[in-house]
């Protein structure tokens, strides 16, 4: 609630988009425009520790600008989508608190989606059966996904197995199709929908990024860094091994394949990620796409942003 007399809380803006396509330093520069903080959208760079692969921002860079949702647990805890919605949700609070302007902004498009779509009642995961259900070869899970929730079968990344354990343990714990709990989340998108960001640039310019962002994480010590992380534990936590590159250096530092191998796989892998993921925006969240070219200043990108987030009165409440 606020008084007659209260101002507004300045309301979030979302810049979202696949990796290495020039998110924060859109996001960096859009901040110290408009008086902003930035909240991390991204499910690995919640974990201390993993900094190379997964292109967290430099001290340098959170001089310039406080960053939230950085660093938040240790590699031998779990983290989900839940658990981001409530630190993010804090985190807006204290930033609107200081009358400064929330940005989300990363890549994880579940997490954008959990904050703008809310995330219900579905029950915590329970270990046993999880266990079970992990045990069982993806093919079978598919099958019984399609007989118990048909609308949740037709949405969902087949190839993702956690996304399809996750919808089935919800179902089994609940007895009710994972898609009718979702239908039934409270919503924000209607709020915010108008200052929703996507990045984009064409195939050859995004490629040519992923592989130079791949080949300066390797200079800049990604091996020697999996193999500090392998001795605090990150071959035990599945979320932190699914970051790309550091379960391919893991393979490498097994002696899996060779160096430029290894290189080369993750600028492969990063590659099909991007894809996957420009893919997601497209078809999960309604975005204001943005076009980027090899010409782009972040800072012309930035005060493009800003001037269209002024435009639309971006003042609200969080509630």
């Amino acid at each position: 609630m606020h008084d007659g007399n209260a101002r507004p809380s300045p309301a979030p803006v979302f810049l979202a988009g696949p990796t290495a396509v020039g998110k924060s330093a859109v996001a960096l520069a859009l901040a110290e425009l408009i008086g902003g903080e930035i909240i991390s959208v991204d499910s690995m760079q919640v974990y201390r520790g993993l900094d190379l692969g997964t292109a967290k921002p430099s001290a340098a860079e959170r001089a310039r600008v406080r960053h939230h949702l950085l660093d938040v647990v240790e590699l031998t805890e779990a983290f989900d989508a839940a658990q981001f919605v409530r630190l993010a949700e804090a985190a807006v609070r204290d930033i609107q608190g200081r009358g400064r302007v929330p940005i989300f902004c990363g890549g994880t498009g579940l997490y954008f989606k959990a904050w703008l779509e809310g995330l219900g009642e579905a029950p915590p995961s329970d270990a046993r059966v999880r266990a079970v259900l992990e045990a069982a070869p993806l093919a079978e899970l598919l099958v019984e996904l399609q007989q118990r929730d048909p609308v949740t079968y037709e949405r969902i990344d087949r190839q993702n197995p956690r996304r399809v354990v996750r919808a089935l343990e919800v179902i089994r714990l609940t007895g009710k199709p994972f898609s009718a709990q979702r239908a039934e989340w409270p919503s924000r998108i209607t709020q915010h929908a108008s200052r929703v960001f996507c990045l984009l640039r064409d195939s050859a310019d995004l490629r040519a990024r992923i592989e130079a962002r791949v080949d300066a994480m390797f200079a800049a010590g990604l091996v020697e860094e999996t193999r500090a992380l392998l001795a605090r534990g990150l071959a035990n936590n599945r979320n932190a091994m699914q970051a790309l590159g550091y379960r391919q250096v893991v393979e490498h530092l097994r002696g899996e394949r060779g160096l430029a191998e290894t290189v080369a796989l993750v600028k492969t892998k990063t590659w099909q990620f991007a894809r996957r993921q420009g893919t997601w925006f497209r078809g999960q969240m309604p975005v204001e796409w943005v076009p980027l070219t090899t010409g782009s200043e972040p800072a012309e990108v930035a005060k493009e942003l800003a001037a269209r987030v002024t435009a639309r009165s971006a003042v609200a409440p969080l509630d």
